[in-house]
């Protein structure tokens, strides 16, 4: 199946959104830029470390404030024996040193360990699910302010169960009252922008899949107004998605935009030369209120054509 490129709004409207009034704090005059990377994918075939290797370098030559990486850093943790697993996350750790700026991780399922290792994994082990990512990356939740801007990292996903496959898209109680908590200290009209692997809203999975296939538990967050009812009167100007592997940009009410951002893997390291959507990441640009997108084509190619 090939890779969709969708560039997708729900009302007409520029990138930018309502910009806060000059006086009022959230306003600033300082630019900056950032990239978000999302589905790596690495590992030690394929070609992977070459190719984000080669992604790095087109990053570092940008020169933005920071990166933001949207999950599915390793390619995986979820079905993988421990010494596997290790090798993955070593070799990222290692990888990612590479970069010029500070680095905000978000977790992906791939980086979950053990959820579906057959037979059952015991979960006592120090490291199951989750618990792989926070000793090794770091938390799987924080929010950060850069520049008058609120930026908040989410943890999409749960363990699934026999119904409802091996994980699931869901933000946890826990997660739902830090938001809340977090959101206090934050002035209504601070740009804000939220990370999260598995999308929160996308059109994608029923373009790709039909029109019910967004009932797939593990293709978005399943309580997504859940986690949007906190913000409801904030100024939510950005959600970045990552998970499908597709590019979208979905305007909600000409407010919020909801971008799933490509992958830098493409399709997992396999992506003809003659795609549409091909190996990337965004990078974000931002002036006081406002923000503008673009899809970068860091020149990795497979050799692969489309049949």
């Amino acid at each position: 199946m090939k890779t969709f490129l969708w560039i997708f709004s729900l009302l007409l409207g520029a990138v930018a959104c309502t910009t806060a009034p000059k006086d009022q704090p959230g306003d600033t005059d300082d630019s900056f830029s950032f990239v978000f990377m999302t589905d790596i994918h690495l590992k030690p075939e394929l070609g992977a470390p070459e190719g984000f290797q080669m992604a790095i370098d087109s990053v570092n030559a940008i020169h933005p404030d920071f990166v933001i990486t949207g999950g599915d850093l390793v390619d995986d943790a979820l079905y993988a024996t421990h010494g596997r697993a290790d090798t993955l996350y070593n070799l990222y750790k290692k990888m990612a040193k590479g970069f010029d700026m500070p680095v905000h991780n978000t977790m992906g399922n791939h980086e979950i360990y053990g959820y579906g290792v057959k037979p059952a994994l015991d979960q006592n082990h120090p490291e199951y699910g989750e618990k792989m990512f926070e000793k090794r990356i770091g938390k799987r939740y924080y929010s950060f302010d850069h520049k008058g801007w609120h930026f908040m990292i989410l943890d999409g996903i749960e363990k699934g169960d026999v119904n409802l496959g091996t994980y699931i898209g869901k933000v946890d109680d826990q997660q739902l009252q830090w938001i809340k908590k977090d959101l206090e200290d934050v002035y209504p009209q601070t740009p804000i922008v939220v990370v999260t692997h598995i999308p929160l809203v996308s059109i994608m999975p029923q373009i790709t899949r039909g029109p019910l296939y967004g009932d797939n538990h593990g293709s978005l967050i399943t309580n997504q107004q859940e986690v949007l009812a906190p913000f409801r009167f904030m100024n939510l100007k950005l959600v970045l998605q990552g998970h499908l592997h597709a590019l979208e940009d979905n305007n909600l009410m000409g407010r919020t935009h909801f971008i799933t951002g490509g992958a830098v893997c493409g399709k997992w390291w396999k992506t003809p030369d003659d795609s549409p959507l091909q190996e990337g990441f965004l990078k974000i640009d931002i002036k006081g209120d406002d923000f503008t997108w673009s899809y970068v084509d860091y020149g990795w190619e497979t050799g692969i054509v489309s049949p």
